[in-house]
């Protein structure tokens, strides 16, 4: 059954379609990478998914309830930007998360911000960028949730963090849950995807199992897409 619906689901920006009648069912237990070029609307579809936009038309369905104030204890979303209050140290934040969200498993979190040596003490904002982007990882991991939706998790990072940055959505999430995971990285990532949706000027182009697509194609996850979208 599926926890992630879409129904002709259409989102426009005034004249411009982000998303254009686009039907997509995701099943749990499953890590779904969500790929396209710039614009392609991957950040428009998480967001709908967490209620941050409303559709124009059509539907978008979380375990079979439209996004709102109750999926929100279903969905664990890190967007691709700091949010984080920067003036609160890391302890604090812990806390603040636990209070908020009734699925939030400290004793993770501090197991995962013990074993990168960050200090609990220090402000948020006095972290360097890449240790920002791993405890904003560490906070949305930590919950037990259905389903997590990951918007450019590894963008910005170097290489060796984002090797951190997968081994901890592989080591921490259900394996009941669904991880989308909205990238440009392909090649980072593909060797954890069990399916791959492709997005194109607010279409899908493809919706495909990633062994099976490598099979019939012959090429890597990434090689396909250079194929399928290059200049």
């Amino acid at each position: 059954m599926a926890v992630l619906e879409c129904i002709h689901l259409t989102k426009k920006y005034g004249s411009l379609t982000a998303l254009d009648s686009i039907d997509l069912s995701l099943e749990p237990g499953r890590i779904v990478g969500l790929v396209g070029p710039n614009g392609s609307g991957k950040t428009t579809l998480i967001k709908l998914a967490q209620h941050l936009l409303t559709p124009t038309e059509g539907e978008i369905l979380i375990e079979g309830q439209e996004p709102g104030a109750r999926t929100k204890s279903i969905v664990s979303y890190l967007p691709d930007r700091e949010f984080l209050p920067a003036w609160m140290n890391v302890e604090s934040l812990l806390y603040f998360y636990e209070d908020f969200y009734e699925d939030f498993d400290i004793a993770r979190a501090e197991q995962m911000l013990e074993s990168l040596n960050i200090d609990p003490h220090m402000t948020f904002r006095k972290l360097s960028k890449g240790t920002r982007e791993k405890v904003q990882l560490v906070m949305t991991m930590s919950r037990n949730a259905g389903i997590y939706l990951l918007d450019e998790p590894i963008a910005g990072v170097d290489p060796a963090a984002r090797d951190y940055i997968l081994r901890t959505i592989i080591g921490n999430y259900s394996e009941n849950a669904l991880v989308l995971i909205s990238t440009h990285l392909i090649a980072d990532v593909e060797t954890v995807l069990d399916e791959v949706v492709f997005l194109k000027q607010g279409h899908i182009e493809l919706h495909e199992n990633t062994d099976a697509l490598r099979e019939r194609t012959g090429m890597s996850v990434d090689n396909y897409f250079r194929e399928v979208y290059r200049c």
